[in-house]
């Protein structure tokens, strides 16, 4: 799914969204969906020819995430109490009328607030455990279950322990998990992570790591798409 998006500055994105499944490690079953979002500028190379990247103002990043929501939700097809989680960034959730904007658009759509997960993207290197929390709080409040991306580095992971995450995402893309030695440091980093918080997902993780994974701490996995990979 694509949707056009015109910037507080009249420049033109667009933002294209995909449900992937999500499954739990423990159980060995598929418990939701994630929706993974790519944000683009209009018109392709053309119109980058001699620009530079385009500044996204906090209105900017609030409207994604509410076209976001409201777009993805049709896209988590979510039987029988099945989970979706949508990305927000946290320069949306950081302020309350962010957070409101999400809470609002959220009960506008036909899934029980509790089914339905915030993915915060992209915490500021300055905003402190307590503005982390009181933003988690707000949400959970709500019934709004809360998941934090961390970049997968220890220094990244080690910010969030006071925050104390209900759940922690790790995105394992750039991530080599292919030797013994590689799968080592990847297995401490999941380790890391479940130190922080109760619950630990991975996205694009090999599914022939899943197990691996499960026995170093991680709870949850979005697999990447082998199909894509070349040898």
């Amino acid at each position: 799914m694509t949707f056009p998006l015109v910037t507080e500055a009249r420049k033109e994105l667009t933002v294209t969204l995909a449900a992937r499944p999500v499954f739990d490690l423990v159980r060995r079953s598929h418990v939701g969906a994630r929706v993974a979002r790519t944000v683009r500028r209009a018109g392709g190379e053309s119109a980058l020819a001699g620009t530079h990247r385009v500044r996204l103002e906090v209105a900017d990043l609030k409207r994604i995430d509410v076209e976001t929501l409201r777009h993805g939700v049709s896209l988590l097809d979510l039987p029988g109490g099945a989970t979706g989680v949508a990305p927000a960034f946290w320069r949306t959730v950081a302020s309350s009328a962010g957070r409101f904007s999400l809470l609002y658009t959220g009960l506008q759509a036909d899934v029980e607030a509790g089914l339905l997960l915030v993915e915060i993207m992209g915490v500021d290197m300055r905003a402190t455990a307590e503005d982390v929390r009181a933003a988690i709080d707000h949400l959970g409040a709500q019934r709004r279950g809360v998941i934090v991306h961390a970049p997968p580095e220890p220094g990244m992971i080690a910010r969030l322990a006071p925050v104390q995450p209900r759940c922690v995402s790790l995105d394992f893309a750039g991530v080599e998990t292919e030797s013994a030695v590689d799968w080592r440091a990847a297995a401490e980093l999941i380790a890391q992570a479940r130190g922080v918080a109760r619950d630990v997902l991975l996205v694009n993780l090999p599914p022939a790591r899943g197990e691996a994974a499960a026995a170093a701490g991680a709870t949850h996995a979005v697999f990447c798409d082998m199909g894509r990979l070349t040898v």
